[in-house]
C-alpha cells in the first residue's frame, strides 16, 4: 500500500480519540519519524491533545502548553506548515524555552502541518524526530494526508455543531472543544481562584509557571491541586 492508503486504513471505521491516536501511530510507522501528535489550538493557545503517538508525543505536545510556544501554535498562527531540521542548529532561535526542552528530550527535528476544519485552522499535525532530517517530498505529502484525515476525529467531536461551525466562524460550537481537553487544568485553576481570590488568567499562569519551575507537565500539577497534595501560594 502506498503511505497515503496505510494512513487512510488507519482511521477506517475508528472515530474521536481513538481515530486520533491511530493515525498518529501511522505516521511513526510509515513516515520515518520517532513521534506524532494532534494539537487543538484555539485563541491561540494549546487547548489540548487530541491524539498521540505514545505518552512521549502527547508530553512534547502538552510543553506547547506549558511554555505557550512551539510548532503548533506557529503552524495555526501563520495557517501554514512549520519546520525545524535541527534545533540544535545555533541559528535557530524561534523557541527560546520549548526549543531547549525538546533538546532535553533528544529530540532535534519538528515539522508541523495545519488541521483545518470548516475554513477554520484549529489545530496542528506535528511531527518530533530525534535525528535532524529534510523530510523527502513523499513523506511531505503522507503529513499533508495526515493533517486532512485529523479532520475525521475533529469531526466526530464537533457532530451536531458541525452546520453552526461551517456556517459562522464566530460558532459556540469551536469554543465547545475546550470541554474535550485538559479537563485537569480547568478544574484546578477554579480551586486557584478560590484558594488565591485571583482571576482566571493569572490562575492558569501560576499553574503554568509551576509546571515550568518544576519541569512536569500541567496536567500532572493540576492533578496535585485536584487531590489537594498540592497548594499554590501568593508569591
Amino acid at each position: 500500500m502506498t503511505i497515503e492508503e496505510q494512513l487512510l486504513a488507519s482511521v477506517r471505521d475508528r472515530r474521536g480519540v481513538d481515530a486520533a491516536d491511530r493515525l498518529c501511530e501511522a505516521c511513526v510507522a510509515v513516515l520515518d519519524i520517532d513521534a506524532a501528535a494532534i494539537s487543538l489550538v484555539f485563541d491561540g493557545a494549546n487547548i489540548g491533545t487530541l491524539g498521540a503517538s505514545a505518552e512521549d508525543a502527547r508530553m512534547y505536545d502538552e510543553e506547547q502548553f506549558v511554555y505557550g510556544e512551539g510548532p503548533c501554535l506557529d503552524a495555526v498562527a501563520q495557517q501554514a506548515p512549520v519546520r525545524v531540521v535541527d534545533l540544535a542548529d545555533t541559528s535557530e532561535t524561534r523557541w527560546p524555552v520549548y526549543g531547549p526542552a525538546m533538546l532535553a528530550h533528544r529530540i532535534r527535528g519538528i515539522y508541523a502541518m495545519p488541521v483545518v476544519v470548516a475554513g477554520q485552522f484549529v489545530g496542528a499535525l506535528d511531527v518530533f524526530m530525534a535525528q535532524p532530517q529534510r523530510l523527502p517530498p513523499d513523506q511531505l505529502a503522507g503529513m499533508a494526508v495526515a493533517a486532512e484525515l485529523a479532520q475525521i476525529p475533529l469531526l466526530d467531536l464537533l457532530d451536531e455543531d458541525m452546520q453552526a461551525a461551517a456556517s459562522d466562524p464566530d460558532s459556540d460550537a469551536w469554543a465547545e472543544l475546550t470541554a474535550l481537553t485538559r479537563s485537569e487544568v480547568s478544574q484546578a485553576t477554579g480551586m486557584v481562584m478560590a484558594q488565591l481570590n485571583i482571576e482566571p488568567p493569572a490562575a492558569l499562569a501560576r499553574l503554568r509557571a509551576h509546571a515550568y519551575a518544576t519541569g512536569r507537565r500541567a496536567t500532572e500539577v493540576a492533578r496535585d491541586i485536584i487531590d489537594r497534595r498540592l497548594r499554590l501560594e501568593r508569591h
